[in-house]
């Protein structure tokens, strides 16, 4: 029930957390207040950190009332995903500014939709049809977790702007995860014949198997090259219909975190 969050704040194993773990749970804690949350002073987590004290229930129920957790130490797995949900409002929000709830929930959405004028709704409609990103909250911590994790995913670049890694996100899936994509990439390679002899070696081993096998070897070489030089191309054309769209400004725009 935490791996989406886990994800989004790089914990080394979301698939794997154990609540129930006591140490495994400890240590978490203890990960979430020095990587992400950092509520204490350094040199005030030193009772968080001692996850072997008998005492240190007692300093984590103090800790779940300094960062004014609703919950109780009792309720482990509600306190764990409200803290999950205050790291990712402290990681993602605006300038590191604290959000009143810990994610909106999809029918809050639901609830007022009809609420708006059927000529505002029809605009809307029309203009998402035409653009799907263009009306996304884009400063939602929820749409910043779920993108991030989708990079980390599919191994893609983080960027500053999250719309910039979402579009990046679309045209890989499109290029390669698509059905199409996928049933061309597993499709069997039938090679052609090559005559070794119309190939120059460059050197002479002193024995005609060696000589044919570093022949073979530097044609496989070859291959993987061209290979590769594909690849790089399709990296670039992506980068390019990226940065060249009108609404990125990408000068002021950063690589990396």
């Amino acid at each position: 029930m935490f791996r989406r969050k886990l994800t989004a704040l790089d914990y080394h194993n979301p698939a794997g957390f154990n609540c129930k773990d006591e140490t495994e749970f400890r240590n978490f804690i203890v990960w979430l207040e020095d990587q992400k949350i950092r509520h204490y002073k350094i040199e005030d987590r030193g009772n968080l950190r001692n996850i072997h004290s008998s005492d240190w229930p007692k300093f984590f129920e103090k800790y779940l009332k300094d960062v004014n957790c609703p919950f109780k130490i009792q309720d482990r797995q509600e306190a764990i995903d409200w803290l999950l949900g205050l790291a990712v409002r402290l990681e993602y929000g605006d300038n590191g500014t604290v959000l009143q709830t810990v994610f909106l929930p999809v029918f809050t959405a639901e609830k007022y939709k009809d609420l708006v004028p059927d000529n505002t709704k029809n605009a809307d409609n029309a203009a998402k049809n035409a653009e799907p990103l263009i009306n996304l909250d884009v400063n939602n911590p929820d749409f910043k977790a779920g993108v991030m994790a989708l990079a980390n995913l599919l191994q893609i670049q983080r960027h500053d702007d999250y719309l910039v890694m979402l579009k990046a996100i679309r045209i890989l899936v499109q290029e390669r995860l698509t059905q199409d994509a996928v049933a061309k990439a597993n499709q069997t390679k039938e090679g052609l014949p090559v005559a070794l002899d119309k190939h120059i070696l460059g050197f002479d081993t002193g024995d005609a198997v060696l000589n044919e096998a570093a022949q073979i070897l530097r044609l496989l070489h070859i291959e993987e090259l061209r290979e590769l030089q594909t690849k790089i191309n399709e990296a670039i054309v992506a980068v390019q219909a990226i940065i060249a769209d009108p609404k990125t400004d990408h000068r002021l725009g950063k690589v990396g975190r």
